[in-house]
């Protein structure tokens, strides 16, 4: 049986909030008690996380039980038939990365909010320096 998408997006919702932390997978599991590979589990949707592990994981990833549910794809009628509908191309290709969520991690840490906007500046620069040799080429 295919992974319920409601699991599914439950479950990236978990490792982006755990990966923003930086809490590794085993972590994690010793403090609720579980394995790494239930973690694993949960992370992929493969199986369904309890209301009560839900509230757990809630308390402990210091964010609203909600939170598991933001952002879910609209047509409720769709997701209880299992019928993913079309996700955001950039949330689903960019937000679920690894290194998205460790650079919004970094971003963060910065606490000097001048700095903070500088790196934003370079960035945003960078990104738009990019774009522009790639569409001059297409071109």
């Amino acid at each position: 049986m295919p992974n319920h998408p409601v699991d599914v997006h439950v479950g990236s919702r978990l490792r982006m909030r755990r990966t923003l932390l930086g809490l590794s997978q085993q972590k994690l599991g010793e403090k609720l008690g579980l394995t790494f590979q239930q973690i694993q589990k949960y992370e992929r949707g493969a199986n369904r996380i309890g209301a009560s592990r839900l509230f757990e994981l809630s308390r402990i990833l210091d964010i609203k039980p909600s939170f598991f549910f933001e952002e879910m794809p609209a047509g409720g009628s769709a997701l209880a038939q299992g019928v993913e509908e079309p996700a955001d191309e950039f949330e689903h290709e960019f937000l679920g990365k690894r290194e998205t969520l460790e650079l919004v991690r970094a971003y963060y840490k910065i606490d000097n909010l001048e700095v903070r906007k500088r790196v934003f500046d370079v960035i945003k620069a960078l990104a738009t320096e990019e774009s522009e040799k790639t569409s001059s080429k297409s071109a």
